[in-house]
């Protein structure tokens, strides 16, 4: 069986950790794919709320192989925290891989993040400041250390020697700090190797033999479409690919392994850290959408901007990614409001652009364009089927359905599983013809 893959159609926190919650009974593994512990997928189950931040989100049903990628970036002291955390909690995390090939975020990935955002001021991107760009860019540089070098403090050894000079040149000349000492970074890193040694796996031949056996196999994004190192809103994005592309590259499996692309998105617009952001409300009733929708960072506890839903982009979103079928969340969160506001175009120096911009430069100046659709007062958390929703709640989920141009399949009216409405259809797999 093909695999399926689950991707952000907005700025991230699009609810993508419930949509695979959800999904994931029916798969035998889950493989996040790309990002680090700058993500946070939150799972609420039987009232219980589960943060997790590098375990895929898979990793509440006993029967998932949950598999942490080659493109991800690793924390290990996060991970082995995360992994303790849950176990503690009395989740079975024996079957949570970790590939051999991922990257290691070291002491000093966190520390020039951090650093460098400080030194840029206003300027900021706005990261996590959990170190996730350095390390990315080491591995871009052929620089980095990978997971498996974990198990070799002589390859550690090795690699610092290479890498530390420059590294403490940036620290102590650039930004005043105190350089890591490689002695204590061998051992902080044969530590780490002793403790996930049972979870290191060459995880390409892992996904590729379910995918033989015929296993059906979820690839977990993070972030979202908009944060894209390549398509997003450039330079405010993140380091790696949220698309679906990006799947195939860090999850290790070929392009025609995929033929399923589920889409998430909620019913209004968020992002968080630095950027442009066309519609977003700067006042009191995004202030209410926030504190109603709980729109904190499952990472860094920051208070998500707020705006309205942007039809634009998620034209273009899901012309990136080849969508299917998407998942709408929290559609609840916009009960009791009079009006709702749904943008279909932007106004950019005098002109009516309906194809979202490459630039960012384009996207600061753009003004939206708005349809205004009637409210409903009704509260929705009870309520599992579309037909049982109020008039006006229907009637905005059809216009976001056009503007996507792909079915709505999965409606969320809160954050629990069973909170959920499914459509009496799903679309078609697209399964290439049997060879006669």
């Amino acid at each position: 069986m093909p695999a399926t893959v689950i991707v952000g159609l907005q700025w991230g926190d699009e609810g993508k950790g419930k949509t695979t919650d959800f999904l994931a009974e029916q798969v035998a593994m889950v493989v996040r794919y790309q990002g680090g512990d700058n993500a946070g997928h939150t799972v609420v189950l039987g009232g219980e709320v589960f943060k997790l931040h590098l375990v895929p989100s898979g990793v509440l049903y006993p029967h998932i192989t949950s598999v942490i990628g080659p493109g991800v970036v690793v924390n290990p002291a996060t991970l082995i925290a995360e992994l303790d955390e849950l176990a503690a909690r009395g989740v079975n995390v024996d079957k949570v891989r970790v590939s051999r090939a991922a990257h290691v975020i070291m002491p000093y990935h966190v520390a020039l993040d951090r650093a460098s955002e400080a030194r840029l001021g206003p300027a900021k991107v706005g990261t996590t400041g959990r170190g996730i760009g350095p390390a990315y860019a080491d591995r871009a540089a052929r620089i980095g250390l990978r997971m498996e070098d974990l198990l070799d403090p002589d390859v550690v050894r090795r690699k610092l020697e290479r890498i530390l000079p420059e590294k403490n040149v940036l620290l102590t000349t650039v930004y005043g700090l105190p350089p890591c000492e490689a002695d204590s970074l061998v051992e902080q890193a044969r530590a780490w190797g002793d403790r996930l040694r049972d979870h290191l796996v060459d995880a390409t031949w892992l996904v590729q033999d379910a995918l033989r056996r015929g296993d059906h196999v979820l690839l977990e994004g993070a972030q979202g479409t908009l944060l894209d190192l390549d398509h997003g809103s450039y330079p405010f994005v993140t380091s790696s690919s949220p698309v679906a592309g990006g799947a195939c590259t860090g999850g290790g499996i070929g392009p025609l392994q995929v033929d399923e692309v589920i889409g998430v998105m909620k019913a209004y617009a968020t992002r968080v850290g630095s950027g442009p952001f066309p519609t977003e409300l700067e006042d009191g009733l995004g202030e209410r959408i926030a504190e109603r929708g709980h729109e904190y960072g499952t990472t860094t506890g920051r208070r998500r901007r707020v705006g309205w839903f942007d039809a634009v982009s998620l034209r273009y979103a899901v012309a990136v990614n080849s969508v299917t079928s998407i998942m709408l969340n929290k559609l609840d969160i916009l009960s009791g409001l009079e009006e709702i506001r749904l943008c279909v175009a932007y106004e950019i120096d005098g002109r009516r652009v309906e194809a979202w911009p490459s630039s960012a430069e384009l996207l600061a100046r753009a003004r939206p364009i708005y349809e205004t659709f009637p409210g409903w007062a009704e509260e929705i958390h009870d309520v599992r089927s579309l037909a049982d929703l109020p008039e006006n709640a229907r009637r905005y989920v059809t216009a976001l359905e056009e503007q996507a141009g792909v079915p709505i399949v999965l409606v969320s009216v809160g954050p629990e599983r069973t909170q959920t409405i499914e459509r009496a259809w799903r679309p078609m797999r697209h399964r290439p013809p049997v060879p006669s």
